[in-house]
């Protein structure tokens, strides 16, 4: 798949979703022009992008074909969005506290100034016999454990985890690893920030 959007001028959308539609409720074009009123060479073009139409003509078509005009125009001109996609691997490595205790912390996403609601990291350990420090610091973390076996901690609790657990809690208490059971570990942390943390 191409990494672009394919863009569409409105012709060419209701073009397509015209088609689609017709296509979909297994309607050849002589029986639209015979429900819709509409020539057969006109839906042709309309179908192929090769006419503006007026809302009337579109109106009646719509019709012809069960397509609401109002659902034709639903997906058109949407924002494109702000998503950030990151490949496997290609996190941005960031030191943190325990990096120093090899610990190695990839977030995932990030942004440049502006407000930060959460930072997800990919974590990795693999020195079964580290001495691990807590960590305290604002929001609510969750971890997800993707691999290897792991006793953490949360205040005055022991939690083993494996493959497939999960914590969440208040990032404030102390926290952190306290044995490693099963290495490589490898977990996923999310610090959600809610609306209190400015960068």
């Amino acid at each position: 798949m191409n990494d672009k959007t394919e863009r569409f001028n409105l012709d060419q959308y209701i073009a397509m979703k015209v088609k689609r539609a017709r296509q979909e409720e297994g309607l050849k074009l002589t029986d639209v022009a015979r429900i819709s009123g509409i020539s057969q060479g006109m839906i042709s073009k309309i179908e192929n992008a090769q006419v503006s139409t007026s809302l009337e003509t579109l109106s009646k078509l719509c019709s012809a074909i069960g397509l609401p005009i109002s659902k034709l125009f639903n997906d058109y001109d949407r924002p494109d969005g702000g998503a950030h996609f990151t490949k496997s691997g290609e996190g941005l490595e960031v030191v943190r506290r325990g990096t120093d205790k090899g610990h190695t912390y990839q977030l995932l996403t990030y942004q440049r100034g502006g407000k930060r609601n959460f930072e997800p990291f990919l974590v990795s350990m693999d020195d079964v016999s580290e001495v691990f420090p807590t960590f305290s610091h604002p929001g609510e973390e969750f971890i997800y454990i993707l691999k290897g076996k792991i006793i953490y901690r949360h205040g005055n609790h022991l939690y083993e985890m494996g493959p497939g657990d999960s914590l969440t809690f208040d990032a404030e208490t102390p926290h952190g690893p306290e044995q490693l059971l099963e290495v490589p570990l490898q977990l996923l942390s999310i610090i959600n920030y809610g609306d209190e943390y400015d960068d």
